[in-house]
C-alpha cells in the first residue's frame, strides 16, 4: 500500500492512496469514505494498521482520480520528532574524513525545514554550498521505547524517501550539523509512505541512487548501512520515546557534492532525484529563496 500528502482542490490537505491497477491514479481516501482523516498523523494515530484504508483500496467501487491533478504535500506536515542518522555508511564515513564510526551521529531536523515531493528545494540567500543527500526514511506506527531487535519493526508505519539537503559551510560552522541541516524547505520528503509488508524486513537489499541532472552522483545500497532500521530503533529508543508519525532518516552513502574534485553544488534550475528501490522517485527542483 501506497500513501501520500496532497492539496485538494480547496487547497485542503488530503491524503490517496495508489491505485493498484493503475500506477496513475489514485483513491482520494477521505472523499470517498469520510471517517478517514484527512492528515497523514492523524490517520497513522488512529490506525496505525491502515484497516479502513484497505478496505477501501480493496473496493472495485472506489472513486479514483488522476495523480497529474493533484501538488503533492509533505507526506507529514508537522511530525513530533524528525531524527537524522549521519555516518551510516563506511563510504560516507571515509570520504568526510571520518573513522568507521562506532556509534552513529544523531541530529534533529525541524518541520519547517521539509518540502514536499515536486516542490522547490530552496537554496538559501546566504549560501551557495547546497548539497544533496539520498537517504531512506521510515514514519513510526505505535509508540515505542526500549524496543528490542526481535520487536523493533512492530512499531513501523511505513517507508519513505528524503532528500537531506545540506548548507555545507554553515553545516561546520558549529561542531553540531543541526543549523546546516534546518534551512527552510531543504528537506524534501516523498512521495509515499510504502508499508512494511510491500518491501524486505528493514527495508534492506534495496538500491538507493541520487541523480543531479540526470547525472547519477549517488549508487548504494541499504544492505550497507552500518546501523539497520531495527538496530537504529532500538538505540533511539534507549534515549527517547518514538511517537507515531515521527520521522527517522537513515544516512546517506557516499557520493554527495562536497566530497568531489572540484565540489558539486545544487544550483537553480537543477532537478535532483532520489529513487529507492520499491519505493519510488522523491523528484525536486532547485530555487534560489526569495
Amino acid at each position: 500500500m501506497r500513501l501520500f500528502s496532497y492539496f485538494d482542490q480547496k487547497g485542503q490537505r488530503a491524503i490517496g492512496a495508489l491505485s493498484t491497477q493503475n500506477p496513475n491514479r489514485f483513491i482520494p481516501l477521505s472523499v470517498s469514505d469520510p471517517s478517514i482523516p484527512n492528515r497523514m498523523l492523524d490517520l497513522i494515530e488512529e490506525d496505525p494498521q491502515f484497516s479502513k484504508v484497505k478496505k477501501l483500496i480493496a473496493n472495485p467501487q472506489a472513486a479514483q482520480r488522476d495523480l497529474d491533478e493533484i501538488t503533492f504535500a509533505t507526506l507529514i506536515d508537522r511530525p513530533g520528532k524528525i531524527i537524522c542518522m549521519g555516518l551510516n555508511y563506511a563510504d560516507h564515513a571515509k570520504e568526510g574524513g571520518h573513522a568507521r564510526p562506532d556509534y552513529p551521529s544523531f541530529f534533529m531536523r525541524g518541520p519547517s525545514s521539509l518540502t514536499a515531493h515536486q516542490s522547490p528545494i530552496i537554496r538559501p540567500k546566504v549560501s551557495t554550498k547546497l548539497d544533496y543527500e539520498a537517504e531512506l526514511a521510515f514514519v513510526i506506527g505505535k509508540q515505542a521505547r526500549h524496543c528490542t531487535l526481535e520487536n523493533a519493526l512492530e512499531h513501523l508505519a511505513g517507508y519513505s524517501i528524503f532528500n537531506d539537503g545540506s548548507v555545507r559551510d554553515y553545516q561546520r560552522k558549529s561542531t553540531q550539523w543541526t543549523i546546516g541541516k534546518n534551512f527552510d524547505q531543504t528537506g524534501a520528503f516523498g512521495p509515499w509512505l510504502v508499508t512494511p509488508d510491500e518491501l524486505p524486513q528493514g527495508a534492506t537489499g534495496l538500491q538507493i541512487q541520487s541523480r543531479l541532472n540526470g547525472q547519477i552522483m549517488q549508487n548504494a545500497n541499504t544492505k550497507d548501512f552500518l546501523w539497520g532500521v531495527a538496530e537504529t530503533i532500538v538505540l533511539i529508543t534507549e534515549c527517547m520515546t518514538l511517537e507515531p508519525g515521527d520521522v527517522v532518516i537513515t544516512g546517506t552513502p557516499a557520493g554527495v557534492g562536497y566530497a568531489r574534485t572540484p565540489p558539486v553544488f545544487m544550483k537553480p534550475g537543477d532537478i535532483c532525484e532520489v529513487e529507492i528501490e520499491g519505493i519510488g522517485i522523491l523528484s525536486n527542483t532547485i530555487a534560489d529563496e526569495a
